[in-house]
């Protein structure tokens, strides 16, 4: 057996029996054994120690709760606390602190969340303790317009991941122009839609790269915020494939009621695999998956509308994607006009010259704004710039 192995089977007994410890739901603590590997960080170890008094009886009454906003010089705890234990990882701090009859666990990151968790011997204590604990802990939050809280998925070691941060995102009217009358004119009745107009739960968006299809999408995730919670999915492929995953994404914990309940936007990208003509033979399970999502009693188990960008032309996606009633918008998002392009550029120093008779796409136009030339050959497919547009 390896050092390794061995550290993966000890047992750490964290706690003994005790008497004579006041315990609403019996008469003495109970015995507690936790398991540990070489794979546990010491802020694991944290949080495992600060779960025994709990765990035990020895402190029944707990409080917890998710902070944001945190002030840097905020304690986080009583200041008559003694501190135990601390770790510090990638971002973030953890405190085990511990009082007369209480113990308190916090991790702190620098993006200004904080969790903590108090247990204590009594209702009272526990809520003495948290009440102390958090008290001016928090700031106003910053109002930015420009700013969308977004969630990533993904799928990690131990489960779904789900990770928040905010993104810029451009209002709809001040980006309205970088697209073609038509198609901006079908954009505005979508970024228009509340929750009661809603019918048909997928959204398609399809054309040649840069013409910014995710550009759009960041604009909708911001005129919706108010009714509608964005998450981008990192891995498609694994959202479809894998079912616990999308019923943790699509589903969630489901704790909200029905007045307060927002709708959930999945943001796929670039995944033309799972959605054109020949889907269901190469991605199995994948596409009808998708399909339950947006039509049928997944979907319907849950306030949910997928939002799904393309290369792919129309015609090579699958028929049942597209079909009538299933779609709550499908637009394909193409290059400007050469008129619509050389007004896009009026007021820089771009010569409208390298402009050709087939307009161009946002991607091309930003770099021409930078100074960049077009490619000789303008005939030839648009390529990737670098970054989404």
């Amino acid at each position: 057996m390896t050092t390794s192995q061995e550290r993966s089977r000890e047992v750490l007994h964290l706690v003994e029996p005790r008497e004579n410890v006041t315990d609403p739901g019996a008469e003495s603590t109970l015995p507690v054994v936790f398991n540990l590997s070489d794979n546990n960080s010491p802020a694991d170890v944290m949080d495992v120690l600060s779960l025994r008094p709990f765990a035990s009886g020895e402190q029944p009454w707990s409080r917890s709760t998710r902070l944001e906003n945190v002030r840097p010089d905020a304690p986080l705890r009583p200041a008559d606390a003694r501190v135990v234990r601390v770790a510090h990882e990638k971002g973030k701090e953890s405190v085990l602190a511990e009082g007369e009859g209480w113990t308190l666990l916090t991790n702190r990151w620098k993006s200004g969340v904080a969790y903590l968790a108090v247990s204590a011997v009594s209702e009272e204590l526990a809520q003495e303790v948290f009440d102390t604990s958090v008290k001016d802990a928090t700031e106003p939050p910053k109002v930015d317009e420009s700013s969308v809280e977004m969630g990533f998925w993904h799928m990690g070691t131990h489960g779904p991941v789900r990770n928040e941060r905010a993104i810029t995102a451009d209002s709809w009217d001040a980006i309205r122009g970088n697209y073609t009358a038509q198609v901006a004119k079908a954009l505005d009745e979508v970024m228009a839609l509340t929750r009661e107009d809603v019918s048909g739960r997928l959204l398609l968006l399809h054309g040649p790269p840069g013409t910014g299809k995710t550009t759009a999408l960041r604009a909708l995730a911001r005129a919706w915020k108010d009714w509608c919670q964005s998450d981008c999915v990192l891995d498609p492929e694994a959202l479809f494939g894998t079912p616990s995953y999308l019923m943790e994404v699509a589903v969630g914990d489901g704790d909200d009621d029905d007045e307060n309940r927002r709708w959930r936007l999945l943001v796929l990208e670039d995944c033309d695999e799972l959605i054109r003509g020949e889907a269901k033979q190469s991605t199995g399970q994948g596409l009808s998956r998708l399909l339950n999502l947006t039509d049928g009693m997944l979907g319907q188990g849950r306030d949910v509308l997928v939002a799904i960008t393309t290369n792919e032309d129309l015609a090579m996606l699958h028929p049942a994607v597209v079909r009538p009633g299933r779609c709550l918008a499908q637009i394909e998002v193409g290059r400007l006009t050469r008129a619509e392009s050389v007004a896009w550029l009026d007021g820089t120093d771009a010569d409208p010259a390298e402009i050709s008779a087939d307009g161009a796409t946002l991607a091309e136009l930003a770099a021409l704004r930078k100074g960049e030339r077009r490619p000789e050959n303008r005939d030839a497919p648009a390529t990737a710039t670098g970054f989404y547009l």
